[in-house]
């Protein structure tokens, strides 16, 4: 993984309709990014075409549309990820814990946009 910003795509799995896109900055093992609504930050580490790591996810904004339920009910969400990475892209599968009790499974594409 090169250090700078990336696009990030994220579909929840386990049958729960989920989404969301942002942008990551990875920098020497930190994870700094966010969206309208989410920001996250963690630390990640890099192997041979994979890389691990973990974060956490809080709400800054609440959302627009009244019947739109945030999956963290706007709780702080722990995430452990793995996935490969090649070129500008990469892929991960993960987990996140929800208020302490609920574990979700994810997916999350990112592509490289810039240096940092």
């Amino acid at each position: 993984m090169k250090n700078g910003l990336y696009s990030i795509h994220i579909h929840m799995l386990d049958g729960v309709k989920g989404r969301d896109s942002g942008v990551l900055v990875l920098r020497d093992g930190v994870l700094l990014g966010g969206g309208p609504y989410f920001w996250s930050h963690g630390s990640y580490s890099v192997g041979n075409g994979t890389w691990k790591g973990e974060l956490a996810t809080n709400q800054h904004s609440p959302f627009a549309d009244p019947l739109v339920r945030p999956l963290f009910a706007g709780a702080e969400a722990t995430s452990g990820f793995s996935g490969t990475f090649s070129g500008d892209d990469a892929e991960v599968f993960g987990t996140v814990l929800v208020a302490g009790h609920r574990s979700l499974g994810f997916r999350a594409t990112l592509k490289w946009l810039a240096e940092i």
